[in-house]
């Protein structure tokens, strides 16, 4: 994995944008239809999901108590936010101004929380895991292959007593199972996980972020099969309230990049953390199955493991298999996203596979994204480095697919930097229709609709 120490490399793919996983042909988006009711009216905007992400955050702590969840319509490029108006009209107009497209729901987050309250009070049974899924403004419970008779009679009905309008409930195929495996990538104890993200640490030293069930598998981690350690676990979290380890390298003087290895050389850069959208697509890598991309289903997921239960994950559709414990889940625009969990199926047959928010992680460990020369997801990506201050890996370079990649530094003060993505990946798969003004050193200059400026209005919500 090279988000290990690992030397520069020139063809690295340009924060905002991820055009080298098109040889990978992966590219490819998972659209997802508008659900009935959403009032997509002309005030919408269409959104990039990173920039969707930034308005659900910022319209969560506007509407208060109305908000009630919200996702990405990948069809319409537009952030469709749930509320509980009640007599309040303006929450509704709020949300508009804001540029969201706003659906009227009856479940708030408050009820649902309590559903899923009752679930672990009533529920708690291996093999089953619940998320909140805002598009149908209900619980999503799943059982897996080994909830049978008196469990699954449990559990049909507990779900049966929240209500008709509170949750669904489905079967799935496989078995619900932390993906921690034996073999190559990180190494301790006989087992083998994958390195999330490289991270410094609170007293500054270099560090990366892992799955917390690995990081209880063993204390110490080498980057070979049989080699010598190279991190010691300094914490870790499992089960309990998250699944995540922070690992710090045994040398001081370690160079760890804020990137993430997607194969065949190619880098992607990592700028920042962020909090998760249903609806948009993402991306994993792990060390047995490489990469791989799928869409967000439901927050703040519980999971009843055979180890114990885990809570505040993030489910999804994408694919993992043993060894890809620990991943890092990404956005194409290069947002660390998650960590991977664990999940059923594989990724022949496909499956659930749920993730550690890396934001919550953070906070619990006191770490930074990027560590070494790239700290805090600058760095390279921030064009102060060799290669993206005139280097073969700016924006356009011909390793670079011959286009304007980096787009300057507009990305680090505000703008899209994703200069030239057609010329990349043909459009949308590289970072989307708002990219930001930016040259680069290559042929092309990538000019996009929209520089980035933020601006206010009276809706209290800043806008891109």
């Amino acid at each position: 994995m090279s988000h290990k120490r690992i030397p520069k490399r020139k063809a690295i793919i340009a924060v905002g944008g991820v055009a080298a996983l098109g040889a990978a042909a992966l590219l490819l988006p998972n659209a997802n239809a508008s659900q009935d009711g959403a009032s997509n009216d002309a005030a919408a905007k269409t959104l990039k999901a990173d920039d969707a992400s930034d308005l659900a955050s910022q319209l969560q702590n506007l509407l208060g108590d109305a908000f009630a969840g919200s996702y990405y319509d990948t069809d319409s490029k537009q952030l469709v936010v749930n509320v509980v108006s009640g007599d309040d009209n303006n929450v509704i107009v709020q949300a508009k101004k804001a540029g969201a497209a706003v659906r009227e729901v009856d479940n708030s987050l408050a009820e649902l929380a309590a559903g899923a309250k009752t679930l672990k009070t009533e529920a708690t049974i291996p093999g089953t895991a619940w998320a909140l899924d805002p598009k149908t403004n209900k619980i999503l419970v799943t059982a897996d292959s080994t909830v049978t008779g008196a469990k699954w009679d449990t559990l049909e009905s507990t779900v049966q007593s929240l209500g008709s309008n509170m949750a669904t409930i489905k079967k799935s195929a496989g078995t619900f199972k932390t993906f921690v495996s034996g073999g190559d990538a990180i190494f301790g104890g006989g087992a083998r996980c994958s390195l999330g993200f490289n991270v410094t640490a609170g007293d500054g030293s270099p560090a990366f972020l892992t799955a917390g069930h690995c990081g209880v598998a063993a204390e110490q981690w080498s980057d070979a099969q049989d080699g010598q350690p190279i991190a010691t676990v300094d914490q870790a979290t499992f089960p309990g309230d998250g699944d995540f380890a922070l690992v710090k390298y045994d040398d001081p003087a370690t160079v760890a990049p804020s990137e993430v290895n997607v194969g065949d050389g190619q880098t992607v850069q990592i700028a920042q953390a962020e909090e998760a959208t249903v609806g948009t697509q993402v991306f994993r890598m792990g060390s047995t199955t490489g990469l791989n991309d799928g869409t967000v289903l439901g927050l703040d997921a519980t999971v009843n493991y055979p180890e114990g239960t885990v809570t505040g994950l993030i489910q999804t559709d994408v694919c993992a298999e043993p060894g890809d414990s620990g991943g890092s889940l990404f956005t194409q625009a290069g947002g660390a996203v998650g960590l991977t969990s664990g999940g059923s199926g594989d990724c022949t047959a496909g499956g659930e596979t749920f993730f550690q928010p890396v934001t919550t992680a953070l906070t619990a460990v006191g770490a930074t994204l990027g560590a070494g020369d790239a700290a805090g997801g600058a760095g390279d990506a921030a064009g102060g480095a060799d290669e993206q201050a005139g280097g073969d890996a700016v924006g356009g370079a011909d390793e670079q697919a011959g286009g304007d990649a980096a787009g300057g530094a507009d990305e680090q003060a505000g703008g899209d930097a994703v200069g030239g993505a057609d010329e990349q990946a043909g459009g949308d798969a590289v970072g989307g229709d708002d990219t930001g003004t930016g040259t680069g050193t290559g042929d092309d200059t990538g000019t996009g609709d929209e520089t980035g400026t933020g601006t206010g209005d009276d809706s209290g919500v800043t806008q891109h």
